[in-house]
Order: structure tokens, then sequence, then C-alpha cells
């Protein structure tokens, strides 16, 4: 953000009805000097700051038209396009930050937002890069780290400490930062605030809903990666076998209404999905890859109906991806994913059929 001392010096000197002469007599310079300030040919000196302040009974931040709310609604929507672009243009949104962390080097979000623009990732992180800027990269993490009070923050800048770590071949010593930085299930925020009330409140009762749609998402995650990602289980088994569960979890969840089971269902299915379009090791097949995404798509559907009336749903699935309609939210996504398997898929009438169909629902 410009900082307009000139103008403001003006502004000031010509509001309390004294000459340029005056001042720079308050403040030991010449009036030539204080005429070069006004006109923006040169700034104060660091030391003549506070002093200009007190004389125009004003503070620093004032004097140097430092408008905070305003700095930080400003960075506040840089960070909501940045966010906003990462779903379907990584180019862009990579612009976008770091031309923020060029306005804002000092602010602790865009830093932080700025070294994951990298290019490193927090899962399945590319080492190669992590190396590449590790020293940048360092700083950053050890900035917010000793000065940053946003616990997130300061969590994330540890997980890419550990990153680096493991990047230079010292990955127990990254496996330590782990343990000793980030606890088990228990101690994340969701279980803690289940625990902060007693059973008989109903704010207990919304966070151990919340904590069990969450948990049996990141679960089915896992079951689908514990398949997917095992080289001694042939590619034919592994599609034939998550297939199968995620049908049954479906179907049941259908019956009954049960939206722990759809959750169940639509995280099998989204897993399966992206793994089988972005895993070319895999080799997933077109076929597959079609039927998978209308029942990916059918499990949203039925899902985000559940959570237009159970807020705690709401909030643990729909909430988590900033959108209020979870079913346009992933169709969107399919048809902006960059990925050069999704764009050519895109090509293929039967794929982008089956979008566009459930978006017409």
């Amino acid at each position: 953000m410009k900082m307009n001392i000139g103008a403001n010096l003006r502004r000031l000197r010509q509001d309390m009805g004294v000459t340029q002469e005056a001042v720079a007599a308050r403040i030991g310079v010449l009036p030539q000097t204080v005429s070069k300030w006004e006109r923006e040919d040169g700034l104060p000196d660091i030391t003549q700051l506070i002093p200009l302040a007190l004389y125009f009974s004003v503070t620093v931040d004032d004097l140097m038209g430092y408008d905070k709310e305003k700095v930080n609604e400003e960075i506040e929507k840089t960070i909501a396009e940045y966010r906003e672009c990462l779903r379907h243009d990584w180019e862009k949104a990579q612009r976008i930050i770091t031309e923020a962390y060029k306005e804002y080097p000092n602010d602790y979000r865009i830093m932080y937002h700025y070294m994951w623009s990298l290019g490193v990732f927090d899962a399945e992180p590319d080492l190669r890069v992590a190396q590449e800027h590790k020293d940048e990269i360092g700083q950053i993490c050890d900035r917010i780290i000793e000065g940053c009070t946003d616990v997130p923050l300061c969590l994330g800048a540890w997980k890419m400490k550990a990153i680096l770590l493991h990047a230079e071949g010292k990955t127990d010593e990254a496996l330590k930062i782990h343990e000793e930085k980030f606890g088990g299930w228990y101690y994340s925020s969701g279980q803690m605030n289940e625990q902060l009330f007693t059973k008989d409140r109903p704010e207990f009762l919304y966070w151990a809903k919340r904590n069990m749609y969450e948990l049996v998402e990141f679960a089915a995650d896992k079951l689908v990666k514990s398949f997917f990602f095992d080289p001694e289980i042939p590619y034919e088994q592994m599609v034939e076998t998550v297939e199968k569960i995620g049908d049954g979890v479906y179907r049941l969840g259908c019956e009954t209404e049960n939206a722990y089971l759809l959750a169940q269902a639509k995280t099998i299915f989204g897993r399966l999905h992206n793994d089988l379009i972005a895993r070319e090791t895999r080799g997933g097949k077109e076929e597959d890859i079609i039927r998978i995404t209308d029942k990916y798509l059918s499990a949203v559907k039925n899902l985000s109906e559940l959570a237009a009336i159970d807020v705690p749903l709401f909030d643990a699935v729909v909430g988590n991806h900033h959108t209020e309609d979870l079913l346009l939210f992933t169709i969107d996504c399919a048809l902006t994913w960059k990925h050069p398997r999704n764009i050519a898929l895109l090509e293929n009438e039967a794929y982008r059929g089956v979008i566009e169909k459930h978006r017409k629902h």
C-alpha cells in the first residue's frame, strides 16, 4: 500500500496554519527539506517520524497515511481472490499472491500463502522444489514462528519446516516436529470442543455429529488409498473392491437416509475418481472414470439434500469448501480441473455428459 507522507505532511501543516519554516525549525532541518518531503522528492528519516507525529499530534501511522483497517480489508480481499483462483487457475493464483507479498512483505498471512504457493505442496511435497527454495522458505517459516500469534499459521510453518528437513534427508527430525507440535486426533479442536460440553447440552450433540461426519470422510479417504496405492493389488481387483464397498454404503445410506453412510460413499467415490484421473501409474480406464464420476456426483447430490436440514453435516462437509452448494461446487471443480488427463477427458462426450447431467438436476 502506497504511503502518502508528503501529501499528509502538507495537509497537517496547512490544517495547523504553520509554515514549512516553522516545521523545519521544530524538527531541526532546513525549510527546503520540508518542501522536498511535501513534494515527495525525499522522505523523512525514520528518526524524524516520531518528532513529526508529536508535532502534529497524530500517530506515526496517520502521518504515513497508513489505514490499518483499510489495509486489512485489502489483504483479506486478496487472500479470498487467491483462494478462489486456486480452484481453477493456479498460475493466476500464484501471480496474485506473489504481487501481494511484494506489497505486504511483513504480513504473516500473505507470507504464509506465498510460502505455500512456491510449489512445495503439503501432501506429497516436491522435495526438489523444497530444496530449491529452502533459504527463502526457511526464513519465512522462522519469521512466522517467532512473531506470529495465529496458531494455524504457526502450525503450517512448522509443517513446512518439517518438509524442508525431510528434503535435506533429515527425516527423523521432521517426524519429531510432527510428534512434538501436532497431537493426535484426540487433541484436535473438534474433539476438544466436544469434550468442553456436558452430554446434556445441544452443543455437545452438535460437535459429536460434526466430528463423526469429518472422521468418516477422513477414514473413507484412507480406505481408498490403502487399496489404490498397494502395488500388490491388480488394477481391476482394486477398482472392483473399492467400488463394491462404495456401492454398498451408498445403497444403505439412500435406503435409511443416513448422512454418515452417504458421506462415506461420497468420499470413497470422490477419492477414487480423483486418483483414477491423476495417478497415471495406475492407468485409470475411461469407462471406469465415467462410471465412478456418475456415482460420485449422485452421492454428492444426496448428501447435499440432507445437509440442507442438518447443520453439523453442512458445517462439516459443505461449509469447509466455502460454498453453499456442494453439488455445484463439485461440478465446477470437475469442469475446471487443469490436470492434463481431466482436460483430455472433458473432450469425451460421455464424461462431460455425466457431469452436465447432474448440473441439470
